[in-house]
Order: structure tokens, then C-alpha cells, then sequence
């Protein structure tokens, strides 16, 4: 993803120094000035942007992008989250040391769905809650059956897997009785542990699936990144990493990756 693509949302664009204040997209910076800014998926940016915001962060000045050189302050609260171990990133020259040493001021390790099962039936309830009243649906509640059935899946693809197995199953379910849709139920062998699957093949499947039921739309609404309720830079940056690029005709009519 360029990197422009990455900064862009964050700082205020303008076009012109003469266009006027009703027209000019404001960025992320100067909106959460005296508040707090939420970044996801931090150890996701590149050196570049690591490098930008650090400045921001040391400084708290930025410019608008196509504003001239006109400098702007934002005092603000950084909140960051990520699911990588940034201090193997470090290790690799992959993240910078000097942004970790400025965001690391208090880190709060957040459990995988698995090791906080007591959780699962506050968060599915809420997701219910948010679906079936996006889609116009009017299910009681959860059935106990089905709810056991959530407690007990391992989750490999975390808090993001129960929402879309929620909203699959809202959608899908027809009449007065909501039904859970199938859970993928990966269990490793003894001696084959080649069948478990990783985390990142979980996730190219969810990205993959969110894809096609968008006709690969990634943006606005009805796309795979609403679908998956993330960013479409977030979701561009992570079919990047993962390798998946738009299908294509081959010249047999068939499609091909």
C-alpha cells in the first residue's frame, strides 16, 4: 500500500491554501486535539509513517497535506493496539526502537478469547444486539444451546471471529428463532499438528470470505471492510501481507488467483 494511502486519513488534507474551511477534510491529528487518538494495528505501518508520527508525537506539530507549510499543534492522548510482538519487530529492524520506547509508556496485554471464555457470552450478546437491529431482525435472545457452543469454540481468529460468526448467523437465520451458524472446528493431532491452522490462515479465510460476499468491494458500505467492521486501509494493508490480489479471467474463461 503506498504510503500515502496510510498518512492521508490522519492529517488534514487541503487541496489549496485558498480553499475555504468548509471544503477541507480534516485529519485525524487536528480532530483529536485535547483528546485521545485510537491507532490499530500500529506495528502494521511502515518505516516512513513510524517515522511521521514519531515526529508528531515528539512535536506535537504536523502539516497539512496540500496546505503549504503551514504548521498546526495537536495535543492529544495516543492510544495504539496491535496483535504483533513489537519488541521481535524491534529486533527486526521492523519497527523503530525510539517509537516503541515513546508509546510503551503503559501496555496492557489483552488475553486471546480462549483465556477469557467468561467474556464470550457479554461480547456475543452485544453483537447480537448491534446486528439484529442493523438487519432488521427481532430474535428473542441467543439459545443456550447455541451459546454453549460459542463458550467452548477455541477462536483463532479472536474477538473478530465471534462478530462475524454473530452476524453470519443473524443474517442467515430465518423466522422467530435465531440459529448459529457453523463453527469451524480445528482439532490438532498428535503427531499432526500440520492440521491446525495458524492464526494468519484463519484470517485470509475471514478476509476471503468478507471478499466474495462483497463481490470484492473493499470500500463503503456493503464492503469487505464493513463487512469486517475495519478500516479499508487496515483490511488493503493486511490483503497485501496475506497475498490476496483480485481474481482474474484466464484465457480458458476460468478464474485464477
Amino acid at each position: 500500500m503506498a504510503t500515502s494511502t496510510r498518512v492521508a486519513p490522519i492529517v488534514t488534507r487541503s487541496r489549496s491554501r485558498r480553499i475555504s474551511a468548509t471544503n477541507r477534510r480534516i485529519g485525524r491529528f487536528e480532530l483529536a486535539h485535547r483528546g485521545t487518538l485510537f491507532l490499530d494495528e500500529i506495528g502494521d505501518l511502515s518505516l516512513e509513517v513510524q517515522a511521521r508520527l514519531l515526529r508528531v508525537l515528539q512535536s506535537k506539530e504536523f502539516e497539512r497535506v496540500g496546505g503549504g507549510k503551514d504548521i498546526l499543534t495537536s495535543d492529544f492522548r495516543l492510544v495504539a493496539a496491535t496483535n504483533r510482538n513489537l519488541e521481535e519487530e524491534v529486533k527486526k529492524k521492523t519497527f523503530r526502537e525510539d517509537l516503541y520506547y515513546r508509546i510503551n509508556i503503559f501496555p496492557l496485554y489483552i488475553p486471546p478469547l480462549r483465556e477469557r471464555r467468561e467474556d464470550i457470552p457479554l461480547l456475543a450478546h452485544h453483537f447480537f444486539s448491534l446486528y439484529t437491529a442493523g438487519h432488521g431482525k427481532s430474535f428473542d435472545k441467543i439459545p443456550p444451546e447455541a451459546m454453549e457452543r460459542l463458550v467452548h469454540h477455541d477462536w483463532p481468529g479472536n474477538i473478530r471471529e465471534l462478530e462475524n460468526i454473530i452476524q453470519r448467523s443473524v443474517i442467515s437465520s430465518q423466522g422467530p428463532r435465531f440459529h448459529l451458524a457453523p463453527l469451524e472446528i480445528v482439532q490438532p493431532h498428535v503427531g499432526q499438528t500440520d492440521t491446525f491452522n495458524t492464526l494468519e490462515e484463519n484470517e485470509r479465510g475471514h478476509i476471503l470470505e468478507a471478499l466474495k460476499r462483497s463481490r470484492w468491494k473493499i470500500h463503503g458500505t456493503g464492503g469487505a471492510a464493513d463487512i469486517l467492521k475495519i478500516h479499508p486501509s487496515t483490511l488493503s494493508s493486511r490483503m497485501k501481507k496475506l497475498g490476496i490480489r483480485k481474481q482474474q479471467k484466464s484465457t480458458q474463461g476460468r478464474l485464477t488467483d
